[in-house]
């Protein structure tokens, strides 16, 4: 009997449906807590090839909602351990280990010749580089996040609206699961849903997941799915870009203290508080750079500045390079 017989069987995915899945790579960014359900369920499922990107390795405080990994598994890396997990799954797929954090630098290489994303990492300035590059490219992504006991996923790019149609203005909280904690089942299905949106999208289903958000509550244990493909595009919006692409005409501004961050992101960056850098911005023109750890400052910063600085602004993370 096939291997995908009993997802073969729904008139859903058939023949065609499983030879899309056959001829189709996936890129997966981050091997944690939303990629431990998802990828094995892509593997089982026969997509053809799996790129997976993780610079992190496994800890012990990761497994109560990484349960790709064991104790066993501690201080390796987690984008090959994942790798081999797959592998294991799935003899006749081809899965691709990078250990490395995506960055503006590395991520259009990385999308070559890619027929998906899939957004599992725990990181502001990833998701919004990946709908940036994904939304120009016109390349599905779905994206998913976690936190406490709420979680969503959503498909975007593709045809559909981008993330930053979704969420426009920069996020208000900057808890992390780090710092605010995360339950593992929540953590799991969201996961999972990505890899149903994802092999959906992958193999034309209708209604198609692009578009598509869906909220979920662990507290009442409630569902709010809602589409949202007349979402306008921002008019005004904030790249991510590496340090090193930065140029000597560029204003560059390092938000946070000497005491954060002894090494700024850039040499040549200023240090100015977020809370001075409406009074104390030099004058100048150009592009102006703002950075801190994960982008967030940033973003708040460039939307309290964009009106007073007559150029671009973009962001730098610095915990993302």
């Amino acid at each position: 009997m096939s291997r995908y017989a009993r997802q073969m069987i729904l008139p859903e995915v058939g023949e065609d449906g499983q030879a899309r899945l056959a001829a189709a790579h996936v890129l997966v960014i981050g091997a944690g807590g939303l990629a431990a359900p998802a990828l094995p369920l892509l593997a089982g499922a026969g997509v053809a090839r799996i790129t997976i990107v993780d610079g992190d390795q496994v800890e012990l405080s990761n497994l109560h909602r990484q349960t790709l990994f064991t104790e066993l598994d501690q201080r390796q890396a987690k984008a090959e351990v994942a790798a081999a997990r797959c592998r294991a799954i799935n003899s006749e797929i081809d899965v691709e280990s990078v250990i490395g954090k995506l960055t503006p630098s590395n991520a259009p290489q990385l999308l070559q010749n890619v027929t998906l994303v899939m957004d599992c990492a725990d990181s502001y300035a990833v998701s919004y580089t990946l709908s940036d590059l994904c939304f120009a490219r016109n390349i599905p992504l779905i994206t998913a996040s976690a936190l406490g006991l709420s979680g969503y996923v959503a498909g975007v790019c593709g045809g559909a609206p981008s993330l930053r149609a979704i969420f426009p203005e920069a996020p208000q909280n900057a808890a992390s699961c780090a710092t605010a904690g995360v339950m593992g089942p929540v953590v799991a299905m969201m996961g999972a849903m990505q890899a149903q949106m994802a092999l959906a999208c992958l193999m034309g289903q209708t209604p198609s997941p692009l578009g598509q958000m869906v909220q979920f509550d662990a507290k009442t244990l409630r569902c709010a799915p809602f589409r949202f493909e007349g979402a306008p595009e921002p008019v005004q919006a904030f790249a991510f870009v590496a340090p090193e692409t930065l140029a000597p005409s560029d204003t560059i501004v390092e938000l946070r203290s000497s005491e954060e961050a002894p090494t700024p992101a850039h040499p040549d960056a200023l240090r100015i508080a977020p809370d001075q850098l409406k009074d104390h911005l030099p004058a100048a023109e150009g592009r102006l750079a703002l950075c801190c750890a994960t982008g967030l400052r940033a973003w708040r910063a460039a939307e309290q500045t964009h009106e007073i600085w007559p150029g671009e602004i973009v962001l730098v993370a610095a915990s993302a390079s």
